[in-house]
Protein backbone atom coordinates (compact mmCIF):
# COMPACT_ATOMS: atom_id res chain seq x y z
CA UNK A 1 0.00 0.00 0.00
CA UNK A 2 1.45 3.39 -1.14
CA UNK A 3 2.77 5.72 1.87
CA UNK A 4 0.83 9.49 1.05
CA UNK A 5 1.41 11.54 3.89
CA UNK A 6 -1.00 14.26 3.51
CA UNK A 7 -3.71 11.71 4.01
CA UNK A 8 -6.40 13.35 5.62
CA UNK A 9 -5.49 16.66 4.87
CA UNK A 10 -8.22 18.78 3.25
CA UNK A 11 -7.40 21.83 0.89
CA UNK A 12 -9.81 24.10 -0.93
CA UNK A 13 -8.42 25.61 -4.21
CA UNK A 14 -9.77 28.79 -5.57
CA UNK A 15 -7.90 29.65 -9.07
CA UNK A 16 -6.87 28.16 -12.13
CA UNK A 17 -4.18 27.75 -14.39
CA UNK A 18 -1.01 26.43 -13.78
CA UNK A 19 1.07 28.02 -10.94
CA UNK A 20 -1.29 26.89 -8.35
CA UNK A 21 -3.28 24.13 -9.61
CA UNK A 22 0.31 22.80 -10.24
CA UNK A 23 1.32 22.69 -6.70
CA UNK A 24 -2.07 21.75 -5.45
CA UNK A 25 -1.56 18.62 -7.90
CA UNK A 26 1.47 17.62 -6.14
CA UNK A 27 -0.28 18.06 -2.68
CA UNK A 28 -3.20 15.67 -3.96
CA UNK A 29 -0.70 12.95 -4.87
CA UNK A 30 0.67 13.14 -1.37
CA UNK A 31 -2.67 12.11 -0.36
CA UNK A 32 -4.63 15.39 0.37
CA UNK A 33 -8.01 15.62 -0.89
CA UNK A 34 -8.23 18.52 -3.01
CA UNK A 35 -11.60 20.38 -3.71
CA UNK A 36 -11.06 22.86 -6.52
CA UNK A 37 -13.84 25.97 -6.48
CA UNK A 38 -14.59 27.13 -9.84
CA UNK A 39 -17.30 28.87 -11.96
CA UNK A 40 -20.60 27.08 -12.55
CA UNK A 41 -21.02 25.24 -15.79
CA UNK A 42 -17.69 26.36 -17.80
CA UNK A 43 -14.87 25.66 -14.85
CA UNK A 44 -12.15 27.51 -15.05
CA UNK A 45 -10.53 28.72 -18.09
CA UNK A 46 -7.58 26.63 -18.48
CA UNK A 47 -10.26 23.59 -19.32
CA UNK A 48 -10.43 25.38 -22.73
CA UNK A 49 -13.94 24.72 -23.54
CA UNK A 50 -12.86 21.21 -23.39
CA UNK A 51 -14.40 19.87 -19.88
CA UNK A 52 -12.50 17.44 -18.35
CA UNK A 53 -11.03 15.98 -21.67
CA UNK A 54 -8.44 18.94 -21.86
CA UNK A 55 -4.58 17.46 -21.32
CA UNK A 56 -3.48 20.65 -20.09
CA UNK A 57 -6.79 20.32 -17.02
CA UNK A 58 -5.94 17.08 -16.75
CA UNK A 59 -2.16 17.73 -16.24
CA UNK A 60 -2.65 19.79 -13.13
CA UNK A 61 -6.05 18.32 -11.84
CA UNK A 62 -6.52 14.88 -12.00
CA UNK A 63 -7.59 13.39 -8.95
CA UNK A 64 -9.02 16.44 -7.34
CA UNK A 65 -12.91 17.08 -6.77
CA UNK A 66 -14.99 20.15 -8.72
CA UNK A 67 -17.12 22.43 -6.77
CA UNK A 68 -18.75 24.61 -9.35
CA UNK A 69 -20.38 28.54 -7.29
CA UNK A 70 -20.95 31.32 -8.23
CA UNK A 71 -18.60 33.45 -6.19
CA UNK A 72 -20.48 36.80 -7.90
CA UNK A 73 -23.66 35.92 -5.60
CA UNK A 74 -23.36 36.11 -1.59
CA UNK A 75 -25.02 32.61 -1.55
CA UNK A 76 -22.23 30.97 -3.28
CA UNK A 77 -20.09 32.84 -1.19
CA UNK A 78 -21.83 31.57 1.92
CA UNK A 79 -20.99 28.41 0.63
CA UNK A 80 -18.09 28.28 0.51
CA UNK A 81 -17.59 30.26 3.85
CA UNK A 82 -20.21 27.05 5.48
CA UNK A 83 -17.37 24.63 4.11
CA UNK A 84 -14.08 26.58 5.68
CA UNK A 85 -13.81 25.10 9.22
CA UNK A 86 -14.04 21.23 7.29
CA UNK A 87 -10.78 22.62 5.29
CA UNK A 88 -7.19 22.62 6.54
CA UNK A 89 -5.96 24.77 4.23
CA UNK A 90 -7.51 27.53 1.57
CA UNK A 91 -5.43 28.52 -1.67
CA UNK A 92 -5.91 31.18 -3.85
CA UNK A 93 -4.19 32.67 -6.66
CA UNK A 94 -6.55 35.75 -8.00
CA UNK A 95 -5.78 39.05 -7.94
CA UNK A 96 -4.36 40.94 -4.58
CA UNK A 97 -7.81 41.96 -2.69
CA UNK A 98 -10.17 39.91 -4.74
CA UNK A 99 -10.59 36.79 -2.72
CA UNK A 100 -11.21 39.49 0.75
CA UNK A 101 -13.65 41.44 -1.50
CA UNK A 102 -15.46 38.84 -1.11
CA UNK A 103 -15.55 38.17 2.52
CA UNK A 104 -12.81 34.81 2.08
CA UNK A 105 -9.60 36.58 2.87
CA UNK A 106 -6.96 34.94 5.42
CA UNK A 107 -8.73 37.14 8.53
CA UNK A 108 -12.53 35.88 7.31
CA UNK A 109 -10.94 32.35 7.44
CA UNK A 110 -9.70 32.45 10.02
CA UNK A 111 -12.64 33.35 11.90
CA UNK A 112 -14.44 30.59 10.70
CA UNK A 113 -11.35 28.02 11.44
CA UNK A 114 -9.07 29.22 14.18
CA UNK A 115 -6.20 27.49 13.07
CA UNK A 116 -6.33 27.74 9.21
CA UNK A 117 -3.95 27.61 6.39
CA UNK A 118 -4.04 30.15 4.01
CA UNK A 119 -1.85 30.63 0.82
CA UNK A 120 -2.04 33.29 -1.79
CA UNK A 121 0.06 33.00 -5.24
CA UNK A 122 0.62 36.14 -6.80
CA UNK A 123 2.20 37.75 -9.97
CA UNK A 124 4.43 40.29 -8.31
CA UNK A 125 3.16 40.35 -4.41
CA UNK A 126 0.62 41.40 -2.47
CA UNK A 127 2.20 44.46 -2.09
CA UNK A 128 4.29 47.04 -3.80
CA UNK A 129 3.89 49.23 -6.78
CA UNK A 130 3.26 46.34 -8.93
CA UNK A 131 1.13 44.16 -7.00
CA UNK A 132 -2.21 44.70 -9.30
CA UNK A 133 -0.27 43.93 -12.16
CA UNK A 134 -1.30 40.61 -14.12
CA UNK A 135 1.36 38.20 -14.83
CA UNK A 136 1.27 34.81 -16.50
CA UNK A 137 4.33 32.72 -17.44
CA UNK A 138 6.03 34.65 -20.04
CA UNK A 139 5.83 37.75 -17.60
CA UNK A 140 7.48 35.92 -14.79
CA UNK A 141 10.61 34.93 -17.32
CA UNK A 142 11.17 38.45 -18.55
CA UNK A 143 10.83 40.33 -15.36
CA UNK A 144 12.88 37.50 -13.88
CA UNK A 145 15.41 37.65 -15.43
CA UNK A 146 15.17 34.55 -17.27
CA UNK A 147 14.77 35.65 -20.91
CA UNK A 148 18.40 37.68 -20.57
CA UNK A 149 20.10 34.10 -19.44
CA UNK A 150 18.08 31.75 -22.07
CA UNK A 151 19.26 33.93 -24.60
CA UNK A 152 22.14 35.82 -26.49
CA UNK A 153 22.90 39.00 -25.25
CA UNK A 154 21.18 41.67 -27.68
CA UNK A 155 18.73 39.31 -29.18
CA UNK A 156 15.63 38.75 -26.75
CA UNK A 157 13.32 35.53 -27.31
CA UNK A 158 10.21 33.51 -25.71
CA UNK A 159 12.01 30.00 -24.19
CA UNK A 160 10.46 26.98 -25.12
CA UNK A 161 7.89 25.90 -22.98
CA UNK A 162 7.70 27.07 -19.42
CA UNK A 163 9.44 27.42 -16.18
CA UNK A 164 8.22 30.21 -13.85
CA UNK A 165 4.25 29.12 -13.79
CA UNK A 166 6.23 25.64 -12.89
CA UNK A 167 8.71 26.82 -10.12
CA UNK A 168 5.94 29.07 -8.86
CA UNK A 169 3.69 25.66 -8.40
CA UNK A 170 6.38 23.89 -6.68
CA UNK A 171 6.87 27.23 -4.34
CA UNK A 172 3.22 26.67 -3.53
CA UNK A 173 3.87 22.99 -2.93
CA UNK A 174 6.51 23.55 -0.36
CA UNK A 175 4.78 26.49 1.63
CA UNK A 176 1.91 24.66 2.00
CA UNK A 177 3.90 21.42 3.54
CA UNK A 178 6.21 23.89 6.05
CA UNK A 179 2.68 25.42 7.44
CA UNK A 180 1.48 22.16 8.20
CA UNK A 181 5.03 21.75 10.30
CA UNK A 182 4.06 24.79 11.17
CA UNK A 183 0.69 24.43 12.53
CA UNK A 184 1.60 21.14 14.25
CA UNK A 185 4.42 22.57 16.18
CA UNK A 186 2.41 25.55 17.36
CA UNK A 187 -1.21 25.06 16.83
CA UNK A 188 -1.15 28.19 15.25
CA UNK A 189 -2.98 29.72 12.03
CA UNK A 190 -0.33 29.95 9.57
CA UNK A 191 -0.62 32.61 6.28
CA UNK A 192 2.04 31.76 3.61
CA UNK A 193 2.73 33.89 0.47
CA UNK A 194 4.20 33.38 -2.75
CA UNK A 195 4.49 35.17 -5.70
CA UNK A 196 5.45 34.31 -9.52
CA UNK A 197 8.03 37.21 -8.87
CA UNK A 198 9.58 35.62 -5.36
CA UNK A 199 9.12 32.04 -7.22
CA UNK A 200 11.23 32.59 -10.22
CA UNK A 201 14.16 33.86 -7.83
CA UNK A 202 15.52 29.95 -6.94
CA UNK A 203 16.68 30.14 -11.07
CA UNK A 204 17.98 32.85 -10.89
CA UNK A 205 20.81 32.20 -7.99
CA UNK A 206 23.31 30.95 -10.44
CA UNK A 207 23.15 33.89 -12.30
CA UNK A 208 23.42 36.25 -9.70
CA UNK A 209 26.58 34.28 -8.40
CA UNK A 210 27.82 34.91 -11.74
CA UNK A 211 26.82 38.81 -12.09
CA UNK A 212 29.05 39.54 -9.03
CA UNK A 213 31.44 37.11 -10.00
CA UNK A 214 31.78 38.64 -13.74
CA UNK A 215 30.98 42.22 -12.72
CA UNK A 216 28.99 42.69 -15.49
CA UNK A 217 25.02 40.60 -16.43
CA UNK A 218 25.67 37.20 -17.75
CA UNK A 219 24.00 36.02 -20.77
CA UNK A 220 23.59 32.22 -21.92
CA UNK A 221 26.94 31.43 -22.77
CA UNK A 222 28.47 33.08 -19.91
CA UNK A 223 28.39 30.05 -17.65
CA UNK A 224 29.78 27.49 -19.92
CA UNK A 225 33.53 28.37 -19.40
CA UNK A 226 32.99 27.97 -15.61
CA UNK A 227 30.80 25.18 -16.24
CA UNK A 228 32.91 23.08 -18.25
CA UNK A 229 30.37 22.14 -20.61
CA UNK A 230 29.69 21.27 -24.18
CA UNK A 231 26.39 20.37 -26.52
CA UNK A 232 27.90 18.16 -29.80
CA UNK A 233 26.94 16.52 -32.76
CA UNK A 234 28.04 12.74 -33.07
CA UNK A 235 29.15 11.11 -36.60
CA UNK A 236 25.11 9.40 -36.54
CA UNK A 237 23.21 12.53 -36.28
CA UNK A 238 22.39 12.04 -32.40
CA UNK A 239 23.60 15.40 -29.79
CA UNK A 240 25.13 14.91 -26.69
CA UNK A 241 26.24 17.13 -23.69
CA UNK A 242 28.88 16.95 -21.34
CA UNK A 243 29.37 18.48 -18.31
CA UNK A 244 33.02 18.65 -16.83
CA UNK A 245 32.80 21.51 -14.04
CA UNK A 246 35.62 22.27 -12.24
CA UNK A 247 36.63 18.43 -12.20
CA UNK A 248 40.42 17.98 -13.49
CA UNK A 249 39.82 14.38 -13.11
CA UNK A 250 36.68 14.78 -15.68
CA UNK A 251 39.20 16.55 -17.99
CA UNK A 252 41.07 14.05 -18.08
CA UNK A 253 38.64 11.38 -18.62
CA UNK A 254 37.20 13.05 -21.53
CA UNK A 255 40.54 13.56 -23.15
CA UNK A 256 41.62 9.88 -22.71
CA UNK A 257 38.40 9.27 -24.11
CA UNK A 258 38.87 11.74 -27.19
CA UNK A 259 42.02 10.22 -27.45
CA UNK A 260 43.45 13.73 -27.13
CA UNK A 261 45.81 13.43 -24.24
CA UNK A 262 47.95 16.27 -26.10
CA UNK A 263 45.23 18.71 -24.60
CA UNK A 264 46.22 18.13 -20.94
CA UNK A 265 49.46 19.47 -21.68
CA UNK A 266 48.78 22.19 -23.98
CA UNK A 267 48.77 25.66 -21.97
CA UNK A 268 44.96 26.37 -22.88
CA UNK A 269 43.18 23.80 -21.40
CA UNK A 270 45.52 21.66 -19.38
CA UNK A 271 44.15 23.36 -15.76
CA UNK A 272 40.30 24.63 -14.69
CA UNK A 273 41.69 28.58 -14.94
CA UNK A 274 43.40 28.27 -17.96
CA UNK A 275 40.62 26.47 -19.78
CA UNK A 276 37.72 28.91 -18.41
CA UNK A 277 39.77 31.55 -20.54
CA UNK A 278 40.12 29.80 -23.75
CA UNK A 279 36.75 28.17 -23.37
CA UNK A 280 35.51 28.83 -27.19
CA UNK A 281 38.73 28.23 -28.32
CA UNK A 282 38.54 24.44 -26.71
CA UNK A 283 34.80 24.31 -27.96
CA UNK A 284 35.26 23.88 -32.03
CA UNK A 285 37.84 21.06 -31.07
CA UNK A 286 35.60 18.91 -28.93
CA UNK A 287 32.31 19.78 -31.36
CA UNK A 288 35.70 18.58 -34.23
CA UNK A 289 36.43 15.00 -32.16
CA UNK A 290 32.98 14.09 -31.60
CA UNK A 291 31.93 14.49 -35.77
CA UNK A 292 34.42 11.97 -35.73
CA UNK A 293 32.34 8.36 -34.02
CA UNK A 294 28.99 7.71 -33.32
CA UNK A 295 26.63 8.17 -30.46
CA UNK A 296 26.56 4.85 -29.62
CA UNK A 297 30.29 4.67 -29.46
CA UNK A 298 30.60 8.01 -28.13
CA UNK A 299 28.31 6.24 -24.91
CA UNK A 300 30.86 3.41 -24.71
CA UNK A 301 33.91 5.51 -24.34
CA UNK A 302 32.16 8.31 -21.82
CA UNK A 303 30.82 5.65 -19.98
CA UNK A 304 33.96 3.86 -19.70
CA UNK A 305 36.02 6.39 -19.11
CA UNK A 306 33.58 8.18 -16.02
CA UNK A 307 32.66 11.37 -18.15
CA UNK A 308 29.41 13.10 -17.26
CA UNK A 309 27.20 13.50 -20.44
CA UNK A 310 23.54 13.01 -21.07
CA UNK A 311 22.10 12.20 -25.05
CA UNK A 312 20.21 15.50 -25.61
CA UNK A 313 16.47 14.28 -25.83
CA UNK A 314 13.00 15.44 -27.54
CA UNK A 315 10.17 15.45 -25.48
CA UNK A 316 9.35 11.61 -26.22
CA UNK A 317 12.79 10.53 -25.79
CA UNK A 318 12.87 11.93 -22.15
CA UNK A 319 9.30 10.05 -21.19
CA UNK A 320 10.26 6.86 -23.21
CA UNK A 321 13.92 6.83 -21.43
CA UNK A 322 14.38 3.23 -19.73
CA UNK A 323 15.60 5.07 -16.59
CA UNK A 324 12.75 7.69 -16.80
CA UNK A 325 10.54 4.38 -16.98
CA UNK A 326 12.61 2.70 -13.85
CA UNK A 327 11.95 5.96 -11.81
CA UNK A 328 8.03 5.43 -12.67
CA UNK A 329 7.73 9.50 -13.09
CA UNK A 330 5.17 9.83 -15.39
CA UNK A 331 1.63 7.61 -15.21
CA UNK A 332 0.40 7.23 -18.45
CA UNK A 333 -3.32 7.81 -19.10
CA UNK A 334 -5.67 5.50 -21.05
CA UNK A 335 -5.23 7.70 -23.83
CA UNK A 336 -1.77 8.09 -23.56
CA UNK A 337 -1.23 11.52 -21.49
CA UNK A 338 1.67 11.08 -19.55
CA UNK A 339 0.89 12.85 -16.06
CA UNK A 340 3.78 13.94 -14.29
CA UNK A 341 4.10 12.37 -10.83
CA UNK A 342 5.87 13.51 -7.90
CA UNK A 343 9.67 14.41 -7.55
CA UNK A 344 10.13 12.12 -4.52
CA UNK A 345 9.54 8.53 -2.79
CA UNK A 346 8.31 7.28 0.24
CA UNK A 347 10.26 4.15 1.27
CA UNK A 348 11.10 3.24 -2.58
CA UNK A 349 7.42 3.97 -3.61
CA UNK A 350 6.40 7.13 -5.85
CA UNK A 351 3.06 8.26 -5.46
CA UNK A 352 0.51 8.13 -7.69
CA UNK A 353 -1.52 10.01 -9.62
CA UNK A 354 -4.85 8.55 -9.11
CA UNK A 355 -8.05 8.99 -10.02
CA UNK A 356 -9.13 11.60 -13.02
CA UNK A 357 -9.67 15.23 -14.09
CA UNK A 358 -13.31 16.10 -12.43
CA UNK A 359 -16.08 17.21 -14.61
CA UNK A 360 -17.18 20.74 -13.71
CA UNK A 361 -19.40 20.63 -10.62
CA UNK A 362 -18.86 16.51 -10.71
CA UNK A 363 -18.78 16.83 -7.18
CA UNK A 364 -20.89 20.07 -6.08
CA UNK A 365 -23.66 17.84 -4.57
CA UNK A 366 -21.31 15.96 -2.13
CA UNK A 367 -19.46 18.58 -0.91
CA UNK A 368 -22.20 20.99 -0.59
CA UNK A 369 -23.91 18.46 1.95
CA UNK A 370 -21.12 18.57 4.16
CA UNK A 371 -23.34 21.68 5.51
CA UNK A 372 -26.38 22.14 3.25
CA UNK A 373 -29.51 19.99 2.93
CA UNK A 374 -30.55 18.15 -0.26
CA UNK A 375 -33.18 20.90 -0.74
CA UNK A 376 -31.10 23.48 -0.18
CA UNK A 377 -28.96 21.93 -2.53
CA UNK A 378 -31.81 21.60 -5.10
CA UNK A 379 -32.61 25.56 -4.38
CA UNK A 380 -29.23 26.59 -4.93
CA UNK A 381 -28.53 24.53 -8.28
CA UNK A 382 -32.16 25.74 -9.52
CA UNK A 383 -31.44 29.54 -9.00
CA UNK A 384 -27.66 28.82 -10.69
CA UNK A 385 -25.45 29.76 -7.74
CA UNK A 386 -24.34 25.74 -8.05
CA UNK A 387 -24.01 23.73 -10.80
CA UNK A 388 -23.99 19.94 -10.36
CA UNK A 389 -22.81 17.69 -13.23
CA UNK A 390 -25.96 15.63 -14.11
CA UNK A 391 -24.27 12.75 -15.59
Amino acid sequence: MQHKPLEGIRILEIGGYIALPYGTSMLCALGAEVVKVERPVVGEDFRRHQNEKSPYFRQYNTGKRSLAVDLKTQAGVDVVKALIPHFDVVLENLRPGKVAAMGLGPEDCKALRPDIIYGSVTGFGSTGPLADRPAYDTIGHAFGGLYSIFGDEGHPQLAGGLSADLITGMATCTGVLAALVGRQNTGQPQYMKTSIMEAVSVLTADSMAQLFELGHNPTRTSRHPQAQNFCVNTASGEAMAVHLSSSQKFWGSLCKAMDRLDLLSDPRFGEYRPREANYFELVPIVAAEFLKKTYAEWEQLLTDNDVPFAPVLSMSGYREHPQVEHLGMFEPQDDGLPLVRPPWTFDGERPDRAGTAPRVGEDSRDVAAEVLTAQEIDDLIATGVLFADQI
